[in-house]
């Protein structure tokens, strides 16, 4: 833009900022300006004031120098020595600020480079190469953009003849409807375009025609919006009602004995109890009870998982022959644990199995939770209160309700000084781990007279204690802190002497009297086990124990392979059919398929 005027004779012309075009520092470097922008003439603020014709077009070439004008390209003034001086000063001052700019804005556009390197740095390879621009769609071959406009289609369909209906616009309303059964019958289950059929295209053809006819005699925003809202919120509802049901689902299996295993332990406790009373002993039981050796405790209900933690751990050790191994279990599978070993002995190691039914000191009197499990509260709240009798109710707190916390083997573990009254130190081993390093350098471990050898469990922000205990209880918040680490049970490196003298299964039965209404934690072993242990358990290196491959699918594989010992430790067993096969077979390499019992009883590794 450009405008002239006449002040006292010489012509000004006057030149806007948009007369300029774009402006930006690059201009700076092209052109080496020395003020945001430059022309012939004398600069007065952002309107410059030149000597001369008017200028054309805000674009044309700037004049060099002639004569009667500074190698600037100002107009020589006759002024004094001070203020050339001080117009001098002034250029130099501006280019001098260009300057600056310019290095301000190299300096911003590196640290931006920077910062977009790094973020570059941080994104999968391998992820950005399935969405790359210029890969072809053809070469996934999982490619769903045609199964996901059928799905859109149906959608807008199920809106349409809504709406249809509410009109009474049947003729719109069955042409949707027949379109949309097509749709349905093309589209099945496939969940990428390769598995449909060839006649999906013509299917989206016919369906968009409908559509596009629905749209011009019935598209309303406000109806359109409340109905995909409505099925947006029943589909929600849906999702709830099918993530309950999952809940539901998963916490039946995990407590489920399969078939197989039943099987087992039905024909095992036969077979035993038809062997003659002389041959159902072990040997070499003078070892049970020497000091020097390395004592295992191991209480279980499961002979497969229990052979396994057996087998896994004598097939790791340096010097199998003086490993124990002291097994409890219930009296409807003691025959079956018992045979399963008589007829597969540990090598040169030694084992002993118990019935803890024949326990007699532990009794209600005696043992607060046991007490506790035999009282009608306990008995309304798994077998009558809230008991879920459909799939999709009930999924809260179903974890609670897993029959292995009925079972006194569970709760056994805090009564090690008294199952096994003449030993010094044991190492407690859950029946669902592997063993995968041979295990005597717990017994070099110094735990700086603590009672407990775990690994610790919490992060900076999880497995803490408040995820276990209820700190709005009184008693819980003064005594303990709820940031305190919590630990791992299932791997455990117990001192029993100093055991006896802080006198742990004391400080249990407290806590679990005090516990009667569950209101300092819910059921289970760890919260009284974090609360017992509190300030006398040392940790362990964490390469001793790995958790998770019963819950997490992202486990690190390098962990797994340098554990000492991994646990299964969630609901998805290894030895059940919702197992991750991920982690399968590092359980079982250990289990023996060709054995005749487990031939006969159907038992496969693949599942």
């Amino acid at each position: 833009m450009e405008r002239t005027a006449d002040i006292a004779g010489p012509q000004i012309t006057f030149l806007e900022r948009d007369d300029m075009g774009p402006l930006s520092l690059g201009n700076f470097r092209k052109n080496n300006f020395s003020a945001p922008w430059r022309v012939d003439g004398v600069k007065i603020s952002n309107i410059t004031l030149k000597w001369s014709k008017p200028i054309t077009h805000a674009r044309q070439e700037i004049p060099k120098a002639k004569e009667g004008k500074s190698s600037d390209g100002y107009a020589q003034w006759n002024d004094s020595p001070s203020l050339v001086a001080r117009r001098q000063l002034r250029e130099k001052r501006r280019e001098k600020h260009a300057a600056d700019l310019v290095k301000k804005d190299d300096e911003a556009i590196v640290k931006l480079e920077n910062v977009d390197v790094e973020h570059s740095k941080a994104v999968d390879s391998a992820v950005l190469g399935k969405y790359n621009l210029w890969r072809k769609e053809i070469e996934n071959e999982n490619v769903d953009t045609t199964v996901r406009l059928m799905r859109d289609q149906m959608i807008m369909a199920m809106v349409y003849s809504s709406i249809a209906k509410m009109k009474n616009n049947l003729v719109m309303y069955q042409g949707l409807q027949y379109q949309l059964k097509e749709s349905q019958r093309s589209l099945g289950e496939a969940t990428f375009d390769a598995a449909l059929p060839h006649s999906a295209r013509e299917k989206i053809k016919a369906m968009g025609q409908v559509l596009s006819k629905a749209k011009e005699q019935l598209y309303d925003c406000k109806l359109v919006t409340g109905k995909l809202r409505a099925m947006l919120q029943t589909a929600d509802e849906k999702v709830r009602g099918l993530k309950k049901q999952s809940t539901f689902l998963s916490q039946t299996a995990a407590k489920t004995i399969p078939n197989a295993i039943h099987c087992l332990s039905m024909r095992l406790t036969i077979d035993y109890y038809l062997l003659p009373p002389e041959k159902r002993k072990f040997p070499k039981s003078e070892n049970l009870e020497k000091p020097d050796f390395y004592h295992y405790a191991l209480f279980s209900d499961n002979v497969l998982a229990a052979s396994v933690v057996v087998n896994s751990t004598i097939m790791n050790a340096k010097d199998p022959s003086k490993h124990v191994f002291h097994l409890v279990t219930d009296k409807l599978n003691f025959g079956a644990m018992n045979m399963w070993f008589l007829l597969n002995p540990p090598g040169k190691a030694t084992i002993h199995v118990e019935n803890v039914d024949e326990f007699k000191w532990l009794n209600s009197s005696y043992c607060p939770v046991l007490r506790q499990l035999e009282s009608a509260t306990m008995k309304e709240f798994y077998f009558k209160a809230g008991h879920p009798t459909k799939l999709s109710s009930g999924a809260s707190n179903l974890k609670y309700r897993n029959p292995k916390y009925l079972s006194m083997l569970n709760h056994l573990r805090f009564y090690l000084p008294e199952v096994y009254p003449k030993l010094d130190r044991i190492l407690f081993l859950d029946d669902d781990i592997v063993v995968q390093k041979d295990l005597t350098g717990l017994w070099s471990v110094d735990l700086h007279g603590k009672v407990n050898g775990a690994v610790e469990t919490c992060g900076e922000s999880f497995h803490r204690f408040d995820k276990y205990l209820n700190f709005s209880n009184l008693h819980i918040a003064r005594n303990f802190n709820p940031n305190a680490c919590g630990w791992a049970y299932g791997m455990n490196f117990f001192d029993l002497k100093v055991w006896k003298k802080k006198d742990i299964t004391g400080i249990y039965h407290k806590w679990q009297n005090m516990n009667e209404g569950r209101t300092l934690w819910k059921l289970g072993t760890l919260p009284p086990g974090l609360i017992t242990f509190y300030g006398l358990t040392h940790p362990l290196n964490k390469s001793w124990h790995v958790l998770g491959l019963g819950y997490s699918p992202s486990v690190d594989r390098k962990e797994i392979q340098n554990a000492a010992v991994i646990h299964y430790n969630g609901n998805m067993k290894p030895w059940l059919d919702i197992s991750m096969a991920k982690y399968r077979s590092y359980w079982t390499k250990y289990v023996k398929y060709d054995h005749p019992y487990l031939r006969n009883c159907k038992f496969s590794e693949r599942r």
